[in-house]
């Protein structure tokens, strides 16, 4: 069930590189946000956000795992 899911074709390519894409975006995003108001000082995005976006990047990484490792063992 999760091996369907997980390589679910979407424009050729399996939903796990668009999830693990999607991760890797968000952290970086996350990264910004601390890095722009803390060193550069430019508060374009308020820091209240950095935690709210950790937790949407702590999310799709637990699910991309799932996904990931979830297809191998069930």
């Amino acid at each position: 069930m999760i091996h369907s899911i997980a390589y679910y074709l979407i424009l050729g390519k399996p939903l796990i590189v668009y999830m693990g894409l999607l991760t890797f975006s968000s952290l970086l995003f996350t990264a910004f946000i601390s890095v722009s108001n803390v060193k550069f000082n430019y508060h374009v995005i308020p820091f209240k956000w950095h935690p709210r976006v950790a937790a949407v990047t702590i999310t799709l990484a637990l699910i991309h795992a799932t996904l990931g490792i979830g297809s191998y063992f069930f």
